[in-house]
């Protein structure tokens, strides 16, 4: 498979861009059929600027290579990257993440989250080798994966240290540590306002967490949230297309805007690793649909 095109472009057909148009009519029914192929590729129809921005967590590509995500980034015209250290996405080797930010660059690719990113241990050391490696990419928030909470008052030193922000990722029902956003906060309150979370939806809502209350209650410790859909808020392998299961979207954005998120909207797409573009595609152009819905051209 070749790193400068890869093979899988070419399997995002005719078909698929009608698909992602009935996403898109579903969410914004008033666009013209002219516009749809213009909100699936995130051209601007509508007049104000969205305050929602979408971006893209590099997981979603985990099976391919850094070139072979910028081709497809390029193909959604989105960006901003959400990545990890998956493949040969952002390395954490000094000298390879050079070579990687230096790719992104030359592309207009910015980076503006790194993770999820685990603190197995309560060792300055091993907190400080993540710090800096976001600190080279000029990255101004970490993902974090399941820090103990006594680990939380280390963290917050090199958070002070660094400037950069820490947003605790919730896993759902099996997580024993931060099931939902809502642990997370309580966990964090009194410390440092850097320390925030990351909403993961899918998660969170398997969790019985209401999205939109959780939204409002993180507020100005939201700094990341992790986009994508289910079918059934029970089940774990019901992930979908965003647009065809039962998240509710616009009422996660109309928070979102209420309570002056400044971060990103990241997708993340798990399913059909081998062959995501498909949905990748599907789910920014409902994504987009709803914005323009709103009356916003989508800012990714």
């Amino acid at each position: 498979m070749s790193n400068d095109l890869p093979l899988m472009q070419n399997s995002f057909s005719r078909r698929d861009f009608v698909r992602s148009a009935a996403l898109v009519a579903a969410a914004a029914a008033a666009a013209a059929p002219s516009e749809v192929f213009a909100l699936a590729q995130g051209r601007p129809s509508a007049d104000k600027v969205s305050p929602i921005r979408l971006g893209l967590a590099s997981y979603t590509f985990r099976n391919f290579t850094r070139a072979q995500l910028i081709g497809f980034m390029k193909q959604l015209n989105v960006f901003a990257l959400n990545a990890k250290d998956v493949k040969d996405h952002l390395p954490m080797d000094a000298q390879e993440e050079a070579a990687a930010l230096a790719d992104y660059a030359a592309a207009g690719v910015k980076l503006h989250a790194a993770g999820a990113i685990y603190f197995a241990k309560d060792e300055d050391a091993d907190i400080r080798t993540k710090f800096e490696y976001c600190k080279r990419a000029g990255i101004g928030v970490i993902v974090a994966g399941d820090p103990a909470a006594e680990t939380l008052p280390r963290i917050e030193k090199f958070v002070k240290e660094y400037d950069i922000r820490i947003a605790i990722h919730n896993h759902g029902p099996e997580d024993k540590l931060w099931p939902s956003p809502l642990d997370v906060l309580k966990a964090v309150k009194g410390m440092d306002p850097r320390i925030g979370c990351c909403i993961d939806v899918g998660h969170a809502a398997r969790a019985g967490t209401d999205l939109v209350q959780a939204i409002h209650e993180a507020g100005p410790r939201l700094f990341n949230l992790h986009m994508k859909d289910l079918t059934s808020f029970q089940n774990k392998e019901s992930q979908v297309v965003v647009g065809d299961g039962i998240m509710p979207v616009r009422e996660m954005f109309e928070a979102l805007i209420a309570t002056r998120y400044k971060g990103f909207v990241d997708l993340e797409y798990e399913v059909h690793p081998d062959d995501p573009m498909p949905g990748v595609i599907a789910s920014f152009a409902y994504m987009r649909g709803i914005l323009a819905g709103m009356g916003y051209a989508s800012q990714g």
